[in-house]
């Protein structure tokens, strides 16, 4: 401002929405600075590495389709159903969750807090902002922390819904041991670094797999438990 001179000013942070102040004195412009990087062309350098990819991959199932046959049954008799009837993998893991819950909860509600969830968590700053979850507050956050595994895990039970309390248990111990352990290195300093979104997602994956595997190898007849060698295994 010193001798009748305005210049621009810029500032930018992450964690809030981005602002630019320009101020334009009479007989001048805006003018942008940009520090560009290298750069290549699309065509060669990323075509032919997708084409290379896709031609792998068919070359792969069509060899997987010369040894190995599609698991198909017969053709579909509406006299005779099949014991259990599963959904296709990617469904199997709603289908175990109707076998502990109320159709309305393991159908309805539950896959739409989820879709719900995944909408909103982009919105807040865990994505942004990504320090340990132990690094501030640490006593407080155990106690939030204590109460929720709790909470969750009496209600898992109420329903009996083992194939959630496995891997909810298993990830609930990972962070208590991350909390109670001082190292910086290794594996538990590792855990210990890893901010809140990380273990959400965490437990999320590891109930998703858990559920998935049981009901594709561990339901038999009536949706019972049996073994994938046993005879009753679909």
């Amino acid at each position: 401002m010193e001798n009748g001179k305005i210049e621009a000013g810029f500032s930018s942070d992450a964690t809030k929405e981005p602002r630019r102040i320009v101020f334009i004195t009479r007989n001048t412009s805006a003018k942008v600075t940009d520090e560009s990087g290298p750069k290549v062309m699309a065509y060669p350098n990323l075509l032919v590495r997708e084409a290379i990819a896709l031609e792998v991959l068919i070359v792969v199932m069509v060899l997987l389709a010369l040894f190995w046959d599609a698991p198909l049954e017969q053709l579909a008799n509406p006299l005779l159903t099949p014991n259990p009837a599963k959904a296709p993998w990617y469904f199997l893991g709603l289908q175990e969750l109707l076998h502990f819950f109320p159709p309305f909860v393991a159908g309805i509600l539950i896959p739409t807090l989820v879709l719900i969830a995944l909408v909103i968590i982009p919105y807040f700053k865990i994505n942004v902002e990504r320090p340990p979850l132990w690094e501030k507050n640490p006593g407080k956050r155990l106690g939030i922390v204590l109460g929720v595994l709790i909470s969750l895990l009496i209600l898992l039970a109420v329903f009996d819904a083992w194939t959630i309390i496995v891997p909810t248990a298993i990830v609930g111990l990972l962070l208590l041991t991350s909390y109670q352990s001082k190292a910086t290195s290794g594996w538990m300093g590792a855990l210990r670094s890893k901010p809140i979104s990380w273990w959400l997602m965490t437990w999320f994956i590891a109930t998703a797999v858990c559920l998935t595997l049981v009901g594709t190898f561990f339901r038999g007849p009536g949706w019972s438990w049996v073994w994938p060698w046993g005879s009753h295994a679909s």
